[in-house]
């Protein structure tokens, strides 16, 4: 083992132990004999742990526990002492911010800034959800003197989350805090590759007063435990982040059922520079629109539509900044980290080798990257690939990873045309000074959530979810609640 070598292998010993089991009403569930699944560090390429691989009796087995949970003390407790025990799930979450952050970067090889952020984002989404325990009302509606009818908003019941791993904790809690608020339990499936922060937050339930069985989480592979679990006939709601395949596969399985779904599905998000932007502003939106945790983000800005007057202006500036992006180990806080994995690696070394050989121009990057000290990560050069028809490969199809496609417009419409020519809706932005223009852009563009000068600016209270196939239904703020609650209606006559 070199010095390098040595120096991570010792940053993961210090972030140990790392949970290897599942957790199933209030228990911990140890792999054992069983099958495990490994998991590495993407920085480095060296073994964190391994927890079990989860089996469809292991689902049953969570899904029988969060069933009689519903029942169970968690439908006595009163709203507002729920929401208590959410905000002291979201103060826990702050409490161990160092060691759950540092976990997540060794995880999924994001920059500890990055993990940070997303460790305070995951506790914020309980805090938040925490404040509408005791406003979920309903309405009264007038039928005439005879009779009185009101709605109540009601639990769903058991829900399932099978979560991705770009961001896995922040995921999961986007997710679960607004299922917990409701009263509804939950069955949680992570990743294969990011297991670790969701079975600690079940744990961080538990000591915040959350009923055993209330909060379950199932390790394992989305073809065994995720398959059983959106199979499952008790589970009413199934919220899934992933790719449009899987997606599609989900919905089938849930309506075999007919329980309801949430889906986060694919993006090839367009973000349009008009010739009267402030590039000064637009150089770092993009950049960070699309190369921010390695463009391993759903609603990244990957199709930079650019009016051609500017474009050779707008890419010598990308250019310059992006050649001189430091990558690195996660735990560095580089400029960019890792790809999750030599799979993800490949894939999308495969977009741009095939670009390639189509005859596509590579301004910048386009290689799998060495990194002194971290030779066995899994790092891919941030890259800039113009000018490209709308129609090449590289500028519809979703790569999730650091490729930036530019595509040259002649003005509005022609982004607005452009913008909407892929099946994906999931996020849009525009760089202008001209409000009206930006409107209307806001208006016609075919995305769940558009941004004016700026990219990736909303708050988590926002409400995010995408149009055509970029999925169905709402996660964050108010409209994160609406999936996981059901109106009931009741009538009384006066007699």
């Amino acid at each position: 083992m070199d010095a390098d070598e040595g120096r991570w292998a010792n940053e993961i010993q210090n972030a140990a132990p790392f949970p290897d089991y599942m957790v199933i009403d209030g228990d911990r569930v140890s792999a054992g004999p069983r099958d495990r699944i490994e998991t590495c560090d993407p920085g480095s390429g060296l073994l964190l742990h391994h927890v079990p691989a989860g089996t469809a009796d292991d689902v049953n087995s969570a899904v029988d526990a969060a069933r009689r949970a519903l029942s169970g003390p968690w439908q006595s407790i009163p709203p507002r002492s729920r929401g208590k025990i959410l905000w002291a799930i979201g103060e826990r979450i702050r409490g161990g911010l160092d060691r759950i952050a540092l976990i997540e970067t060794l995880d999924s090889g994001k920059p500890l800034r990055d993990a940070r952020a997303s460790v305070e984002r995951a506790a914020d989404y309980f805090t938040y959800y925490a404040g509408l325990t005791d406003k979920l009302e309903g309405t009264s509606v007038p039928l005439g003197r005879d009779k009185v009818c009101f709605t109540e908003r009601v639990p769903i019941g058991v829900t399932g989350h099978i979560v991705p791993w770009n961001v896995p904790l922040s995921m999961v809690a986007r997710g679960l805090a607004p299922a917990l608020a409701c009263g509804n339990t939950a069955v949680v499936k992570p990743a294969e590759d990011t297991p670790f922060t969701a079975i600690l937050l079940s744990e961080i339930c538990l000591e915040a007063g959350v009923p055993p069985g209330v909060v379950n989480v199932v390790t394992g592979t989305g073809r065994t435990a995720g398959k059983a679990l959106t199979e499952h006939p008790d589970v009413r709601h199934v919220t899934f982040t992933g790719s449009v395949s899987t997606g599609k596969t989900v919905m089938k399985a849930a309506a075999g059922h007919v329980a309801s779904v949430t889906l986060e599905l694919g993006g090839k998000s367009p973000h349009v520079i008009l010739r009267d932007a402030n590039l000064d502003h637009a150089v770092p939106d993009i950049l960070n629109a699309v190369f921010k945790n390695a463009g391993q983000i759903c609603s990244s800005g990957t199709r930079l539509l650019v009016e051609r007057s500017i474009q050779d202006a707008l890419i010598d500036r990308l250019t310059t900044k992006t050649s001189a992006m430091r990558l690195g180990h996660g735990l560095d806080n580089p400029d960019m980290g890792p790809l999750i994995s030599s799979r993800q690696m490949q894939n999308v070394a495969g977009h741009i080798d095939r670009a390639k050989e189509r005859g596509v121009f590579i301004v910048t990057g386009g290689e799998p990257a060495s990194v002194n000290g971290c030779e066995g990560g899994f790092y891919f050069q941030p890259t800039i690939a113009a000018p490209l028809d709308a129609d090449d490969e590289l500028a519809w199809k979703e790569i999730f990873g650091p490729v930036l496609a530019v595509i040259p417009i002649e003005d509005l419409d022609h982004a607005i045309e452009v913008g909407n020519c892929t099946p994906f809706g999931l996020a849009a932005g525009i760089h202008t000074r001209d409000i009206a223009k930006a409107m209307r852009f806001a208006r016609e563009i075919e995305a769940g959530q558009v941004y004016v000068n700026g990219y990736h600016g909303a708050g988590d209270t926002v409400p995010f979810g995408g149009m055509k196939q970029s999925g169905i239904g709402r996660e964050k703020g108010m409209a994160g609640i609406e999936q996981y609650c059901e109106i009931k209606s009741v009538t009384v006559t006066i007699t």
